[in-house]
């Protein structure tokens, strides 16, 4: 496939047509619904207010993957972190900004023991990301089996702060002009996935993460730690697994055990859907982020239908993940005849 006279590889490739994939679903929803205002602004702008945790917790995924490994802890992460910051502020009286610190030192102290497995011991993602997955959902409970609200005002204030849109604005029916908006978390997790693609692309240290994916003995032959390079991937993805739980928890403002189950699912799903391969040494942020949008998509279109249930956005995914997986085993495929 060519584009403006260069030939885009496998891995752009299947960047566009995640990137076309959303247009065509965006577009079909302001068609089908158009009476239901699919297009207003501000519906765009609630794929990124609902889905801010997820873009950050796909941003580290994305990394991991890369490396060619995997972490299905993330969800209970966020659930550990939910609940904590609720308990924290809620029932030992501490502050919004103490709280907030902790739990991301939690965050780097878990990825730098599950890194340094990995890593150093050479034991499967999968196999530590299982064990990080019970203990995480475990210390859930223990913490707290009940529901725990966030109270907290300087919480409060950062959950319901508002940022908005000198344009775009619609009458509502008190014919007073409402302007689209969105929360700073949005701008939290943009700016965090932004500063990931810089470094995934211009840094040394991301030149090592897909260096390790591609091949770790070629990788070895060019100088790269490979222990460390991964240790530094997962304790990244610790602390960015914690802070998606810090932007989870603005949204709903409580704290309970069965909080973001299945979360890291999402995570992969939106991850792979972006362009990332499972075999690791291809993957970009910035797919992962259209990834994010098309799952935000396909409940916002559930959502606008309302009668079907919210069970078709896992099975809608299945089949897109499912679409990806097998075109990215041609693609391969493809590649390796070539050679």
């Amino acid at each position: 496939m060519k584009i403006k006279g260069k030939k885009l590889d496998g891995n752009q490739f299947l960047l566009v047509i995640t990137i076309i994939l959303f247009v065509l679903m965006y577009i079909a929803g302001i068609i089908v619904f158009k009476d239901k205002n699919f297009g207003k602004l501000q519906v765009f702008l609630n794929l990124f207010i609902s889905n801010a945790g997820l873009i950050v917790a796909a941003t580290g995924m994305t990394m991991v993957i890369i490396t060619g490994g995997i972490d299905i802890s993330v969800g209970s992460v966020i659930a550990m972190t939910c609940m904590l910051l609720a308990w924290m502020m809620e029932i030992k009286g501490m502050g919004a900004v103490p709280a907030l610190l902790i739990v991301l030192v939690i965050g780097l102290v878990y990825g730098l023991i599950q890194g340094w497995l990995i890593a150093y011991l050479k034991i499967q993602p999968f196999i530590v990301t299982l064990a990080g997955l019970f203990f995480a959902r475990g210390m859930t409970a223990v913490i707290s089996t009940d529901m725990i609200s966030i109270k907290n005002e300087t919480f409060l204030s950062w959950a319901n702060a508002k940022i908005y849109f000198p344009f775009g604005g619609t009458m509502n029916r008190k014919g007073v002009m409402v302007y689209p908006y969105i929360y700073p978390s949005v701008i939290l997790a943009l700016l965090i996935l932004v500063l990931f693609f810089v470094i995934l692309k211009y840094s040394k240290f991301g030149r090592s993460v897909y260096a390790v994916g591609g091949n770790e003995q070629s990788a070895l032959l060019m100088g790269v730690n490979i222990r460390r390079t991964k240790l530094k991937v997962y304790a990244i993805n610790g602390i960015l697994g914690t802070f998606a739980g810090f932007l989870f928890a603005l949204n709903t403002c409580a704290g309970f055990v069965e909080q973001a189950k299945g979360f890291e699912m999402e995570a992969i799903a939106s991850s792979v859907i972006g362009g990332a391969l499972l075999t690791g040494g291809v993957g970009n942020v910035f797919g992962t982020l259209f990834g994010v949008l098309i799952k935000g998509t396909i409940e916002t279109f559930i959502t606008f239908q309302g009668t079907l249930s919210s069970w078709w956005t896992k099975i809608t995914i299945a089949i897109l993940l499912a679409f990806f997986i097998i075109l990215q085993s041609v693609l391969a495929s493809k590649k390796r005849n070539v050679k």
